[in-house]
């Protein structure tokens, strides 16, 4: 058995495969990371491999408190991916984002696929039919958004994202809400739209925290996993494992 752990702008999460099956999945803030650990490796005892990758620098000093600092595979830029990387600033690129690219290259072999992570910020990554990853970008994410409307004006509150009842607001609320999801259904649904005048048999993966919140408003046909990553992470270690 597996566990796989992604330590996200926000959260981080954790999942156990037996094989590609997930058998345990659990999401959790940082404070308690370390005994959330524990009681995964109490309960499934035939973990035998661990994969970790973080999109900030990590202090891995915690794993040696908790016995695993030989056993952990720390995923870094060094690691081999099973694409051909085009992207100019090799060690610049998040590692979350090759992990994605790695589960497109696994789930949807010999395809042009986009990937779009609706997390923290919304990154749009994209791998060829031929395996060549070329880089995408990145743009705020939804939450982000909001706390960016009232962080830089003086009079706008911070709301919870909601979906629009209208296109056209009424009220400060409901025009920022408007203002938010709208622009980010626009952006996304604009973008898959310019990737596909490009590449007609274009495969759409929709990943990440605010995917489910975000997928019902999309004009585009997409394939949803909201823990895409976790996959990534899941077939790395296990292919990593057979070498």
């Amino acid at each position: 058995m597996k566990l796989v752990i992604d330590i996200g702008n926000t959260n981080i999460k954790l999942a156990v495969y037996s094989l590609f099956k997930q058998v345990h999945f659990s999401i959790i803030s940082s404070s308690k990371f370390e005994k959330t650990i524990k009681q995964i490796l109490c309960k499934y005892r035939d973990i035998d491999k661990i994969i970790l990758v973080s999109v900030s620098n990590l202090d891995t000093s915690f794993l040696k408190r908790i016995g695993l600092d030989k056993q952990v595979m720390i995923l870094d830029h060094n690691f081999e991916f099973p694409f051909v990387n085009n992207y100019e600033s090799l060690n610049t690129v998040g590692l979350d984002r090759l992990v994605l690219i790695s589960a497109a290259y696994n789930k949807f072999p010999n395809k042009n696929v986009l990937v779009i992570d609706a997390g923290t910020c919304i990154t749009f990554d994209f791998i060829d039919s031929y395996h060549n990853y070329s880089g995408g970008s990145i743009s705020p994410g939804l939450k982000m958004r909001y706390i960016s409307l009232n962080q830089h004006t003086n009079k706008l509150p911070l709301l919870n994202p909601e979906l629009p009842k209208n296109l056209k607001g009424v009220n400060t609320n409901e025009s920022i809400h408007s203002g938010i999801v709208f622009g980010i259904i626009s952006e996304i649904d604009g973008v898959i739209e310019l990737y596909k005048k490009k590449y007609k048999d274009l495969t759409v993966v929709l990943t990440g925290g605010d995917a489910d919140f975000l997928s019902k408003q999309l004009k585009s046909t997409i394939f949803v996993f909201s823990n895409f990553l976790l996959e990534g992470l899941n077939f790395l270690l296990e292919s990593n494992s057979k070498k």
